[in-house]
């Protein structure tokens, strides 16, 4: 099993940007790919970013395309997620994920979730 803590979360204006982080601990070797996913009220979970452990496969939403940067510290077993030109349409509970599906960008593609933090955009 793998721990995942997330934190980065915020509120901000519309335009800005803000940086999540995801902290793994545990069998993270296990794991071939991170990923984060949003929920907003009253939505389903929804894929945002995935990417490998090394850092040359990435996976974005078309939502997020060219705002949106996963990265991953394999040293620190940390994953990030930097999110620019932020929209009201980003406001979610942003989670961290652990799978062994590489590439993957369901739900089920992924075991470990981590808590989740909010992220609101005001317009």
């Amino acid at each position: 099993q793998v721990q995942l803590v997330e934190s980065g979360g915020g509120m901000v204006q519309a335009g800005g940007s803000l940086r999540l982080s995801c902290a793994a601990s545990g069998r993270t070797l296990s794991s071939h790919a991170m990923g984060w996913f949003r929920q907003a009220p009253g939505k389903e979970r929804d894929f945002v970013a995935s990417i490998n452990w090394t850092g040359r496969f990435t996976s974005y939403a078309d939502s997020v395309k060219g705002r949106f940067t996963i990265s991953s510290d394999n040293a620190k077993s940390t994953v990030n997620l930097q999110m620019n030109s932020l929209k009201p349409e980003d406001t979610a509970v942003y989670y961290c994920a652990a799978g062994t599906v590489l590439g993957g960008t369901g739900i089920l593609d992924y075991d470990s979730w981590g808590q989740g933090t909010q992220v609101t955009v005001s317009s």
